[in-house]
């Protein structure tokens, strides 16, 4: 390559929702951005809600729109002036019919943004959104995607989780725009994914060719997780980071072993996050018996979300699928020994530095978390050989260099 193509880029990242504290997408975000910006690119950020605030040497664009999932106003009714634009009113309908059109109207509204643009940047990477807007985008300007993993694996797994087929046919038409992410995302030349895995999961589901892709494992960010030395370890305390309701991420499995550990020995399951107000896993929770000894943290800082690690005996990840496994890295990375299931990629994040057990197994999760607290000194070569894995093989700023190698690459295809 010549010197011309080693130069620094002007990158355009989209992403339709960015919260950079919890959410792999906007976690991805943040931590991809600085990591290119650190290498010496310019980084400017197009996003959907909620508010990004901008970082030293990177812009931010905040596209206007409905936000009708925002929490503290929830499907709220929008203005007739709101609706006279026909992008918000594609958003509330799709949202009224059980819909989510979000995806597809942030593509649009990025086109708009980008129209008078183009000759700013020489790559536009989106972020999962795989909206029919990339089309455009994509005759004006080089174009990659990153799909963390196949969202046909979470309708699987949402469908087959009920029996009503009333709910079966809500999941049905809330991932309904599964069909444009499929078209839109075999019209790329290059798509980035986060592990082997997931490769391959896309290419079977999506009918893409596996050389489109480009594998570039997430980094963890060290400097926010990282082991706290001074605090000791609660015997029997055992942590994990998921409180959704939401069936890929394996929580009723973890709460069934939790029942069965709970007969023979003295536990504690503290779960980072807050159910969803009379959901599942509240209902199970209650069903159980268990409540006594499940703790909910509720929104807590990142100190406090490393303090609650450095607390904990054993981290346990029961996801049925994960593209990647933030998690199982951000526990690793403060020195927790890990269970993990093998769904999806969770294998080749963990490694042989922790348990692994099938998905959707709670006697295999019971089993293997009463084997490790059985065996404290087990449980701390495992937390350290985590550690040591984090910082060898999963940082951001090797996850940015292998980025920009897919971006020169898709650039050379455009010209």
């Amino acid at each position: 390559m010549n010197g011309q193509c080693q130069s620094p880029l002007k990158i355009c990242l989209l992403s339709y929702r960015s919260n950079p504290h919890c959410g792999g997408q906007g976690v991805y975000i943040r931590n991809l951005s600085r990591a290119l910006r650190d290498l010496g690119h310019r980084v400017d950020i197009v996003s959907g809600p909620p508010q990004l605030h901008p970082e030293q040497g990177i812009s931010v664009f905040q596209l206007p729109c409905l936000d009708l999932y925002n929490p503290d106003d929830l499907f709220r009714t929008p203005s007739l002036k709101e609706l006279s634009d026909p992008v918000n009113l594609m958003e509330w309908i799709g949202v009224s019919t059980m819909g989510f059109p979000e995806p597809f109207t942030f593509g649009v509204r990025a086109w708009r943004f980008l129209q008078s643009r183009f000759q700013h940047y020489d790559i536009v990477h989106d972020n999962q959104s795989l909206s029919y807007g990339l089309w455009a985008i994509a005759r004006n300007i080089p174009v990659v995607a990153t799909i963390h993993h196949p969202i046909t694996v979470d309708r699987r797994i949402a469908v087959r989780s009920v029996t009503s087929a009333w709910k079966k046919f809500k999941y049905l038409r809330w991932y309904s725009f599964i069909g444009m992410q499929k078209r839109v995302s075999r019209s790329l030349s290059h798509i980035i994914t986060v592990s082997d895995c997931a490769r391959d999961d896309i290419s079977t589901d999506f009918n893409i060719p596996s050389h489109k892709f480009r594998v570039v494992p997430n980094g963890i960010d060290t400097e926010l997780f990282y082991p706290i030395r001074d605090i000791a370890r609660e015997k029997n305390r055992i942590i994990v980071t998921n409180s959704a309701d939401t069936p890929l991420k394996g929580l009723y499995y973890l709460l069934h072993a939790v029942k069965t550990l709970s007969r023979t020995r003295k536990i504690r399951l503290v779960v980072v996050g807050s159910p969803k107000k009379n959901g599942g896993i509240v209902r199970l929770i209650t069903h159980l018996g268990i409540g006594r000894i499940v703790t909910f943290t509720g929104r807590i800082s990142h100190e406090e979300f490393v303090r609650q690690y450095a607390r904990a005996s054993i981290a346990v990840v029961p996801s049925v699928y994960e593209g990647f496994g933030l998690p199982v890295g951000e526990a690793m990375a403060c020195a927790v020994p890990v269970i993990s299931t093998t769904g999806g990629a969770l294998p080749e994040v963990v490694g042989d530095a922790g348990i692994l057990v099938p998905p959707e197994d709670p006697d295999a999760l019971a089993k293997a978390i009463a084997a490790l607290l059985d065996d404290p000194d087990r449980a701390h070569r495992l937390g350290w050989a985590g550690y040591e894995r984090v910082h060898r093989h999963f940082t951001w700023r090797r996850a940015a260099e292998k980025t920009v190698a897919a971006y020169r690459e898709a650039m050379d295809d455009h010209r």
